[in-house]
C-alpha cells in the first residue's frame, strides 16, 4: 500500500505566504513544482489538486482553500472522493518541537499536541489517526503564550535557509517516501545538515 496523496497544511491568504504555520503547504508547492504537476482549484474537493505520476504509482497532491483549523475538510472529501486509507495519507506540517531544519516522518498516533490542523484532521476522519505525517521543524518561542504569533510569524533569514535546505532534501527523496521505504527516507534526512 504507497501514498496516494500528499497534502500540506497552512493558512490560506497572501498574508500568511512564508510564516512558520505554512511550511506544510509549501513542501506541496514545491514538490508539484518539480514535477511540472499544475495544482488547480477544486471547489468540489475544497483545495488545489494536482495529480503526480512516479513509476507506476499515482499520488494526488492537495493544498487546502481554508484556514488551518478547517484543513481536515479538504482532506476528508479527497478521502471520499478517491476512496483512500489514512494509511495511504501523509500530511506535511510545521512542527513546534522540532528544531529549524530537521524533518521527520512519523505514522499518526493519537494526536495530543497542540496542532490545530492535525486535531481538525481526526476529527474530520472519524479519529482516525493512522495517516502519516511529515513534520517540518520550526522551532519553539520558548513560552506556551507566544505560540500563536510564533507560528503566524516569518522565520528568520537563517532559519528559513534551513527550514528550505530541509524540504528540499524531502523532496528529492519522494518516490521513497510514496513508495514507503521510510527507514531509506529517514537514514537520509537524520545524516542531512541543513546548513552545509
Amino acid at each position: 500500500m504507497t501514498i496516494k496523496l500528499i497534502a500540506g497544511l497552512g493558512n490560506v491568504g497572501v498574508s500568511y505566504f512564508n510564516t512558520r504555520h505554512n511550511f506544510g503547504s509549501k513542501y506541496v508547492e514545491l514538490l508539484a513544482k518539480k514535477y511540472r504537476v499544475i495544482l488547480n482549484k477544486s471547489d468540489m474537493l475544497c483545495g488545489y489538486v494536482g495529480k503526480l505520476e512516479l513509476e507506476n504509482n499515482i499520488v494526488y497532491l492537495l493544498i487546502p482553500d481554508s484556514y488551518m483549523n478547517n484543513n481536515g475538510l479538504a482532506i476528508s472529501k479527497c478521502v471520499d472522493f478517491y476512496r483512500l486509507y489514512a494509511e495511504e495519507i501523509l500530511i506535511a506540517h510545521d512542527d513546534l518541537d522540532l528544531p529549524p531544519g530537521v524533518i521527520r516522518i512519523k505514522l499518526g498516533r493519537k494526536i495530543h499536541d497542540s496542532h490545530n490542523g492535525l486535531r481538525n484532521i481526526v476529527a474530520r476522519l472519524s479519529n482516525k489517526f493512522n495517516f502519516y505525517r511529515l513534520r517540518i521543524g520550526i522551532g519553539h518561542p520558548g513560552k506556551k503564550s507566544k505560540v500563536i504569533n510564533f507560528v503566524l510569524s516569518k522565520p528568520s533569514i537563517y532559519e528559513q535557509f534551513r527550514i528550505d535546505n530541509a524540504i528540499n532534501e524531502a523532496i528529492l527523496h519522494t518516490e521513497s517516501i510514496v513508495a514507503k521505504k521510510f527507514i531509506k527516507v529517514m537514514n537520509q534526512l537524520h545524516s542531512y545538515k541543513s546548513d552545509v
